[in-house]
């Protein structure tokens, strides 16, 4: 392909991301690309490399006529699809700074993370999301351009705001391909937003030479091949995803299915029947839940079945990992075993599975042990935004469930004071956007990133064992700093005391200690309404936690609540001196109610706009 900068002949030799995909075109321009299901043809449909390129060709000339300087945002609020990486391709080889968004955040959070990027163009989903983060009342001024997906509803009112379809109409008479705009490794390439113990979401910017880097360290570590096929479901608005589902796979040259909603994953798994899956352990707990459940409801000699499939099935990862010797009467009972009890569960994944990889939250022995035992390489890795993300990762030849992983070649590693896991390499972030002081906090004068989490390491290999900072990280990865919520919620009269929690579970939950006075006041105005009993006391003590926390981002909403009115007490030793929460003392105290929430499923939680 044309351009001002020479093609690489070979993977090493590629420094920055227009140049890993014009490489990829050039490698294999017939392999299969992407795939993702026409719900108007209701099929999934096939594209090649060559093909993907020229799709976005077409956002590369209209982000040209936008005539935007490099380096100049461009932010992008659209689920996992080809809209989403077509934009973010056509950004990036005009020199443009891609900004990926949480397609199911709350418009207030998005709000911010537009004017904080000074982003000059916003693709949206549709005319109504536009709307709701227009309401916000937030300056946007800076804006350039709207492109919604869908405009349904567009009049004039608003000469910035242009339908997708319009948007993308070529002009007349180009033929050949539009040359990239020369980008240097160490320039920006993404600003990608995370929550910080602020609250506040923070830009985290990565250069092209950030990312690059870790897409080699990573395809040396674990090696996809063009035969390989991912099904992307992580939002794209997560490093983990949009280095290891996104761009890792273009330097492999798998084919990566795009799937429909995470509702209908179930089924798309045994549709697509993926071989690689980059997930959170959210997915795989859900899968072990079923499981669980069905073993409680099977005969004698189905579970006994499955209990005997599990432990030679555990005895056999072991000795494939060089802990322990297999039996000859084990290795005679695999193959009934796999065939009869193995390979029916594994299906639910596709069937042709051979490597999961599990980040963004550790994930529980028992999960990850009944896996292993069932014959899917499932690899714990570490990682942050602020490392592109990958850190370390273990291998299917070198799995120890109980570590996230040899180091990555070419990343340095070392303990801090109290055991703080330091990292330095290539692809450590260059900084916070607009944040001078928060990055020379987490990343001193020598490069080394400070990550907030203890770990131990042994011959290269990373034990994560605790938290420095107060971070929640649920089940689903999200990284949630408690509390500033728990700040947000005691803004509200209602509320004298709270404490926010969710650690590895699928959701918050706030326990709160409600004014008896504002309670009562309340409990009057329900009445009144003719809403009585403890189901719509709860929804009103949701509603109001969720307008508390609207500037945050929606994941970060509690979903559900337990209340009292006797105070958390210094003398009861749920409190500090100076009236600080103890965290452990009060989950300890709460345990059984707790254990009681997340047990059942919590309602949905409206976020006022």
């Amino acid at each position: 392909m044309p351009g001002p900068i020479s093609q690489p002949q070979a993977l090493a030799e590629v420094r920055t991301l227009p140049e890993l995909l014009r490489w990829r075109i050039k490698a294999t321009p017939a392999a299969e690309a992407y795939r993702h299901f026409d719900a108007a043809a209701r099929r999934w449909v096939s594209q090649s490399w060559q093909e993907i390129d020229a799709e976005f060709e077409r956002w590369r000339r209209a982000l040209a006529a936008e005539d935007f300087a490099p380096g100049e945002r461009v932010a992008i609020l659209m689920p996992n699809g080809i809209p989403h990486i077509a934009m973010d391709q056509g950004a990036l080889s005009r020199g443009l700074v891609p900004v990926p968004m949480h397609a199911v955040d709350n418009p207030d959070s998005i709000a911010y993370i537009l004017a904080d990027s000074g982003a000059l163009l916003l693709f949206v989903d549709s005319l109504e999301r536009w709307q709701a983060i227009l309401a916000t009342g937030q300056p946007l001024d800076h804006l350039k351009r709207i492109v919604c997906a869908d405009a349904t509803g567009l009049t004039a009112a608003d000469a910035r705001i242009v339908g997708l379809d319009r948007w993308l109409v070529t002009a007349p008479g180009a033929t050949a391909p539009l040359p990239d705009v020369a980008v240097q490794p160490d320039d920006l390439a993404t600003i990608v937003y995370t929550s910080g113990t602020t609250g506040r979401p923070k830009g985290v910017m990565l250069s092209h030479g950030n990312i690059v880097a870790n897409v080699k360290a990573v395809a040396r570590r674990i090696a996809a091949q063009t035969h390989d096929l991912f099904l992307s479901f992580l939002p794209l608005s997560h490093t983990f995803e949009r280095t290891g589902g996104y761009y890792y796979p273009i330097a492999a040259g798998a084919c990566v299915a795009y799937a429909r909603s995470v509702p209908l994953l179930s089924e798309d798994l045994k549709h697509v029947r993926p071989t690689v899956l980059v997930s959170v352990p959210r997915i795989y707990e859900r899968v072990y839940a079923l499981i669980m459940q069905h073993r409680a409801a099977a005969g004698g000699v189905e579970r006994a079945l499955l209990d005997l499939t599990l432990a030679v099935g555990g005895r056999r990862f072991d000795a494939r990992q060089g802990r322990g010797a297999l039996s000859l009467l084990d290795r005679l009972a695999w193959p009934l075993l796999k065939r009869l009890v193995a390979d029916k569960v594994l299906a639910q994944f596709g069937g042709r599975l051979r490597v999961a990889v599990s980040g963004g939250a550790p994930i529980a022995e028992p999960v990850i042990r009944l896996f292993l035992a069932l014959g899917l390489d499932i690899l714990q890795g570490y990682g942050m935004t602020e490392t592109s993300p990958v850190v370390s990762v273990n291998t299917a030849e070198d799995n120890d469930p109980h570590s996230v992983g040899h180091v990555l070649d070419g990343i340095e590693v070392k303990l801090g004071e109290n055991d703080e896991l330091l990292v330095r390499g290539p692809s450590v972030m260059l900084g916070y956007w607009h944040r001078p002081d928060e990055t020379r906090r987490v990343k001193d004068a020598d490069g080394w990133l400070h990550t907030g989490d203890q770990a131990r390491i042994e011959n290269g290999r990373i034990t994560i064992t605790g938290r420095i900072k107060d971070i929640l990280v649920t089940s689903t990865g999200e990284k949630i700093a408690p509390v500033d919520l728990e700040t947000a919620i005691l803004a509200d009269p209602l509320f004298d005391q709270a404490l926010v929690v969710g650690e590895q579970r699928p959701f918050l939950t706030a326990l709160v200690v409600l004014n008896a006075k504002a309670w009562a006041e309340e409990k009057q105005k329900l009445a009144a309404s003719g809403k009585q009993g403890e189901a719509a006391e709860r929804a009103a003590l949701l509603a109001r936690i969720a307008a508390a926390v609207k500037a945050y981002p929606s994941y970060a909403t509690p979903r559900a609540v337990w209340w009292t009115l006797e105070p958390w007490t210094i003398a009861a030793g749920l409190l500090t001196p100076t009236l600080k929460n103890k965290r452990p003392a009060l989950e300890h105290r709460f345990a059984d109610e707790i254990a009681h929430i997340y047990a059942k499923k919590p309602p949905a939680v409206s976020r006022p706009t």
